[in-house]
């Protein structure tokens, strides 16, 4: 704030419930909270709320003093002195403390512990203004009056600045460029955003995100997450956003929906990718079937290195992951395995059966959960094959989809440490 003087900073907390005195230092009530109009940067203290159960305050201008220990009053407290809120004022503590933002650096959704308020001189005018909130722990051990157990943390400010207006009064503050900036959160940041938010503010954020981002969000959040807001979206945004994600992830939010729901969304989708959701839902709970995706690449063993390489420029874009390339017959059999750095260093006309790797590692489409782990872990892969009774390549597992099986389960988790460290090293590609 360039042209101003700071007179005194201090929290919402320091100076709540602390004692209003007269300019006779009678004391004519306690600070119950704070009416603010914000129609600046920074939204400006316009009136001091005396009673809990009167529904009017003091104006601002009849404040001479004004620090951590209380309020003076300029004269006695008058009737004339009192006014009603304001259509363009809100009660700060209120409407404001207590409500969530997301914190863009943080990637989290946080809670105002706190406000930093200060007295400003202007040079024709003094004012009282709100420069930040406190999201941090500290700002919250000193609502309690234990701050001193938390001096040792570094305030978690957010400046006035970054925060946009309220649209309404019971609105969640925002802020400022949260819309564009959220676009560039990690999908597994902005996931865990949206797991915490209840069900009106998740979907005020879905409202305002395109669907790719949605889609690349919710492949991250929790099941149960996911189902609520596919379930309750409109069946036309809902397919959209489904057609978006990996065919797996789909297929687990349609596998937990009702017939009725399912058939819906599959029917708003394009037929071949409805198909392939299909398929995957078909697979029994706890098979490598249900886990895997139809998002792979595989050529077949007659084609060169050059074609290969020429296809897979096409092809990469929709597929899970390119770190292995599969090579099949024409009838779909598994044949072989290769790497992107064998395709690459190839000779160009290199067909691809005389680089590929015949000993391949695969578990079956009805193996368990256990099997696939084991399999995973053992060979150091970063995704495996699945093959269905006839040899013939389904889908492929990923490693984090792996992991992801774990993370319900806290044993789990160790079972799966366990596996980590006591693997044997195998042939990685």
């Amino acid at each position: 704030m360039e042209g101003v003087k700071i007179l005194g900073e201090f929290f919402l907390s320091q100076v709540l419930g602390k004692v209003i005195m007269d300019k006779e230092g009678r004391v004519v009530g306690r600070l119950r909270d704070m009416a603010i109009r914000w129609d600046t940067l920074y939204p400006i203290v316009t009136g001091i709320k005396y009673a809990k159960d009167v529904q009017q305050h003091v104006s601002v201008d009849l404040i001479e003093q004004w620090d951590k220990k209380g309020l003076r009053l300029k004269s006695s407290l008058a009737a004339s002195h009192l006014r009603p809120l304001c259509d363009d004022e809100i009660y700060v503590g209120k409407w404001l403390l207590d409500k969530q933002i997301i914190d863009l650096k943080g990637f989290k959704l946080v809670r105002v512990n706190d406000i930093k308020l200060a007295w400003i001189d202007r040079g024709n005018s003094q004012d009282i203004v709100l420069l930040a909130v406190d999201i941090g722990l500290r700002g919250l051990m000193r609502r309690i009056g234990l701050e001193s157990l938390a001096k040792k943390r570094a305030q978690h400010l957010v400046g006035w600045q970054y925060i946009k207006p309220l649209e309404t009064k019971t609105a969640n503050l925002r802020l400022n460029l949260e819309q564009s900036q959220i676009k560039e959160l990690h999908p597994a940041d902005l996931a865990d955003i949206i797991d915490d938010l209840d069900s009106i503010r998740r979907n005020q954020l879905l409202a305002n995100l395109d669907n790719k981002t949605t889609a690349e969000a919710l492949a991250e959040a929790e099941l149960d997450t996911k189902i609520e807001i596919i379930a309750n979206m409109d069946s036309t945004r809902a397919s959209k956003i489904l057609a978006e994600m990996p065919y797996d992830e789909a297929a687990d939010i349609l596998g937990e929906l009702s017939d009725e729901k399912s058939n819906e969304l599959l029917g708003h989708m394009a037929r071949e990718k409805a198909q392939d959701v299909r398929e995957l839902m078909k697979y029994p709970e706890n098979t490598a079937g249900a886990l895997m995706t139809t998002e792979f690449i595989a050529f077949p063993a007659e084609m060169t290195a050059e074609e290969s390489i020429a296809k897979l420029r096409e092809l990469a874009p929709s597929a899970e992951t390119i770190y292995y390339l599969y090579v099949i017959d024409a009838k779909g059999v598994l044949k072989g395995v290769l790497s992107l750095r064998d395709l690459i260093v190839a000779p160009p006309q290199t067909p691809l059966e005389s680089i590929m790797r015949t000993k391949v590692i695969s578990v079956k489409d009805q193996d368990n959960y256990d099997i696939v782990l084991e399999t995973v872990t053992k060979y150091n892969l970063l995704a495996v094959p699945v093959v269905n009774a006839d040899q013939m390549l389904a889908g492929i597992i990923t490693i984090d989809d792996v992991i992801d099986i774990m993370k319900p389960d806290r044993s789990g988790l160790n079972n799966f440490t366990d596996f980590m460290l006591r693997r044997k090293p195998g042939w990685r590609l």
